[in-house]
This record gives C-alpha cells, structure tokens and sequence, in this order.
C-alpha cells in the first residue's frame, strides 16, 4: 500500500471550478478530494438534507485506505456494526445453519467496517462542509459546454458556470442520462428486485442478521446492535425490471404484498410494518456498464458510473475508490488528460469487483427448491469450516499519491473483463 500521505494542495494549474451532482457517498468524498487538490466545489442533490439512518454497508480493501487518509477512519470505527451472527432459515421457519456474516461476505474480522449508510454519510458530510458549498433541494436542469467552461441550468437556483462537472448521482444518475441517453441501454438487470425498511425490534435480536429464504423470495432481519429498531429486506426473483413500480410508492408496496403473500416466518408481519414505513426504499438488482465514464467536461463516479449491486457487497467501496482515483488524476492534469487517466487507472479494479457478482445472486437467493438445497448444504458445511480470508478483489488497487502525476495508462488487470461496455451505497 501507498505509505500514508495526508493530501497537500496541488495547484499546478489555476483554481477550477468543479460542480457534483449527488450528496450521497461517492459525491462528497470527490468533493473532499478536489478541495484538497485546490478545486472550488459546489455539491448539488436534489434531497431537502442528507438522509439519516439507512441499512448497513461494507467498507472494505483499498476503500479503508481512503477513509483514512481523509482522516474519518476512527469515527467509523466508533459506528462499526460488528456484526456476530448471520442465521439462515427455511422455508418452514428451522434453522438451516448460523455462522459469522464474514464468513459469507468475504470481509476480514477486526479490520473491515459495516456501518450504517447514514453514519458514513455524516462523517464525510462533516468532512467537507466547512470547504465546500451544499446546495439541497435542488437539481441539474441542462448542461450547456462551451470552449472556457460549461454552462448549468439548475431546477431552483440561477445558471452558473463551472469548469467541469461530475455526476454523482446513484444507479439511477439523470446526469449520465443528460450525457449518454437512456439507463437502459446500460442497465444490466440481475433479476431481482428488493426493498429495505425499518420496523420495530420486536424479535430480541442484537448485532445479528436472521434471513429466511424460498425459492426465488428471502426475508431478513438486521439488528445493528440495542436499537428498538432492526431493518427489514425483502428480495424476490422477478423477470423484468418494474419499471412502472419505481416512482409509485404504493405500486411498490402491492407488487411485495403479491410476491409475499403466503410466506411464512415473520414476513406477514415485515409486510404490515413495510406498509406504514416512511423510509421504504425499492429498487432493482442491477448493475450499470457503460462504454466511457466522461464526456468533454463531464465525468461519472460511484453508482453513476459502474452500480455493482449488493451482490457484490463493494458499492460503497468502489465509491470512495473511484473518487479518490478521480481527483487523483486531474491533480496535474486538465480535464481531458485526467479523466481518461482515471479510467484507465480505475476501470481493471472496478471490472473486477463487478465479477464478484457471479458469485452473489444466484448462490445466495436460489430461484428453485434443487438450487435452495444445494445452498443450504454449502452452508452447513461453510459453517463447519475456518473463516476464508478475504476476496483480492477488494484490495486489488494500490493508491497513488497526490504529490506526483499517476504515470503512464496502466495494464488491464488479468482476468478482467475486455469488452467495451464493461464499467463500475
């Protein structure tokens, strides 16, 4: 690993202007690093604040790396989860086997992180706002480039020009839609939808995961430590994306009381709390490929650029990765020059973690009772068996520093997948 190197401002060229869409993850982490390296950076989202709470995420590899050069690596550890125990359960409700969630995930006890996606959020929120302007409840609304800058027309506030802009803003990014066209065309759907919520910790479960499976449908129950409150999942095999479910709250909300309607264990009960909860989030399995992450003035980080899914367990990750390598690369750099380094830096790493999904879906929410079988009995025997240690996709990449230029486009990574629509909380 790169020895440890808190950034020094950068200032080969004169300062620039750079707007972010999204105030997620991958959006204030890019603004932490440009600031660093000299940028003016405005962070638009179209949310009235950040969101609190949120389900559990996974920071792993080369990812911790980077939350500790930005220096909110002993935070997280005060909010890690520690998670203990993952139980499976069958269909008729009896344990199936109950080892360490590591076990499953690939992660490394005592060095790894899971918090809660809120937490992660606010720390990086804490990181930037004393540098970097904030602008909620507001969105892009037209990008106009030009030979000096690009021209933004924004929803609420008045045009502004900026230097470069870089879209930060989740699976469902409208700037890669302003930039590429249509999600569609780079929506991978894995053929799963699912939906987190969160409902009372009626079930005595502490710092554990209990999730019940039949073919092609799972339930679980995350309790992140002594909280009254656990988060619920539901996850189903479905043949197409709905699209007509995104937008409609209570369309979504039908669509899993129909898929659930006979399940057992406590899922009537997740269906009646899901019914009243205010923090319902549906959405796809997918992942996003697209053939380049820029465009003239315009780049793509995070979800935006290479949603792995939670299959692979490396979507926040892969955030704060890919926006550390990003400004990494325009630190000597015009724009031109450094988004293509940052690709060609990047992309093997992300292409990497966006296999790990040939290992996720299927082998974890079986679509047949044959299929559910032979996962039980993986298992079993898994629980029998000395923890893995963790998967070299998450730590596969090196970080530069920031003190000199990134070097000559590096080699595609051995193994890595080739063909041109290949891209990567």
């Amino acid at each position: 690993m790169t020895p440890p190197n808190q950034l020094r401002t950068c200032r080969a060229v004169p300062q620039r202007k750079a707007l972010i869409s999204g105030a997620s993850i991958a959006g204030p982490a890019l603004a932490f690093w440009l600031r660093r390296i000299g940028f003016e950076v405005t962070v638009v989202e179209k949310a009235p604040a950040l969101r609190g709470g949120g389900y559990p995420i996974d920071v792993r590899g080369t990812a911790l790396e980077v939350v500790r050069r930005m220096g909110i690596l002993p935070r997280l550890r005060e909010a890690h989860i520690d998670l203990r125990r993952l139980t499976f359960l069958a269909a008729d409700g009896g344990e199936v086997a109950s080892l360490h969630p590591h076990s499953v995930t690939g992660g490394v006890a005592g060095h790894d992180l899971e918090v809660r996606r809120g937490d992660l959020s606010d720390a990086l929120y804490a990181a930037t706002r004393d540098d970097v302007e904030f602008l909620f409840n507001d969105s892009i609304e037209a990008l106009d480039e030009h030979e000096h800058g690009i021209d933004v027309t924004f929803r609420r506030g008045s045009p502004r020009t900026f230097d470069m802009v870089f879209g930060a803003d989740g699976l469902h990014s409208h700037t890669r839609r302003m930039l590429f066209g249509p999600e569609e065309q780079f929506h991978r759907y894995l053929g799963y939808c699912f939906a987190v919520f969160t409902m009372p910790n009626t079930f005595g479960l502490s710092r554990e995961t209990v999730m019940w499976n039949a073919p092609g449908r799972a339930a679980a129950l995350y309790a992140v430590g002594h909280h009254d409150d656990v988060h619920a999942f539901l996850n189903f095999a479905h043949p197409r994306p709905p699209y007509e479910a995104f937008p409609d709250p209570e369309a979504q909300r039908a669509l899993l009381g129909t898929v659930f309607a006979d399940a057992g264990w406590e899922v009537p009960g997740m269906l009646a709390a899901m019914r009243d909860a205010d923090d319902l989030f549906f959405d796809a399995v997918s992942q996003i490929r697209v053939p380049r992450w820029s465009d003239g003035r315009v780049a793509l980080v995070g979800d935006a650029a290479w949603a792995p899914s939670f299959l692979t367990g490396q979507g926040t990750s892969l955030a704060l990765v890919g926006a550390y390598m990003l400004a990494a690369s325009l630190a000597d750099r015009e724009h031109p020059s450094g988004f293509a380094a940052y690709e060609h830096h990047t992309r093997g790493f992300v292409n990497m973690n966006q296999a790990l999904v040939g290992k996720g879906g299927a082998t974890l929410f079986p679509t047949t009772a044959q299929g559910l079988e032979e996962r039980d009995t993986r298992l079993r025997t898994l629980a029998a068996i000395p923890r893995a240690e963790k998967r070299p996709a998450h730590s596969a990449l090196t970080l530069p520093d920031f003190t000199g230029p990134l070097g000559p486009p590096a080699p595609t990574s051995p193994g890595s997948p080739s063909h041109p629509h290949d891209g990567a909380r």
